[in-house]
């Protein structure tokens, strides 16, 4: 049953079964309890199978925007189903919408927003990140993703090459014969929205790298 409390949070495949007021200094928002409304979470993932067998409940806390400027507390519980099948070697398996796939600790449009913010809304990765509350290469993987639905697969002809002097991971010193031991590289993006496409040792102020 769809009440009006499921179309406000509008996650599609699971409805909203009571709504808890957040106690004083816990939480900004109120705590939002979900049941699963799609038929399809019972299908196993593996061999396509419906299961007729539940093995427990588990309960799981997603997180999600805000909704109406507030921050919610999903707590989602759902079935654990068993996988009777002999050819399948999914054994058991937990309800998963398309909002809220398995094993994810944020919903779909979450991570999409924090991706678009970098696209669309001119933020750097930190900042999205820190928006969102979520961890920088959460973000980064996100912007990477909707890069890839709103470029056009082939990139045109490279118009402007930068050059850009970076630490790549941890400081770790590379021996070079001819300059010594160094630990800079150089990469060269095609443009700000292209990956690198070449990566070589950078040049040092002492020993500067030939072109």
């Amino acid at each position: 049953m769809v009440n009006d409390t499921t179309l406000l949070l509008g996650l599609d495949g699971v409805t909203v079964t009571r709504v808890v007021a957040a106690a004083d200094g816990v939480q900004d928002g109120p705590v939002v309890h979900l049941a699963t409304a799609d038929e399809r979470a019972k299908f196993c993932p593996e061999c396509g199978v419906a299961a007729v067998r539940m093995k427990e409940w588990v309960t799981t806390s997603p997180r999600d925007l805000p909704v109406a400027g507030r921050g919610c507390a999903l707590r989602w519980r759902k079935r654990r189903w068993c996988c009777d099948q002999a050819s399948c070697p999914r054994q058991t398996f937990t309800e998963q919408v398309p909002q809220i796939p398995a094993r994810s600790r944020l919903t779909r449009r979450l991570r999409q927003a924090t991706g678009a913010a970098v696209g669309d809304g001119g933020r750097t990765v930190i900042q999205s990140a820190r928006d969102h509350g979520v961890s920088w290469p959460i973000v980064s993987a996100a912007f990477t993703e909707h890069a890839r639905r709103v470029l056009p697969t082939r990139p045109g002809p490279v118009a402007v090459l930068g050059i850009d002097e970076i630490r790549r991971g941890r400081p770790r010193w590379m021996t070079a014969p001819a300059r010594g031991r160094r630990r800079w590289i150089a990469g060269i993006p095609a443009s700000w929205t292209c990956p690198v496409i070449r990566v070589c040792s950078a040049r040092s102020r002492a020993a500067p790298s030939p072109p």
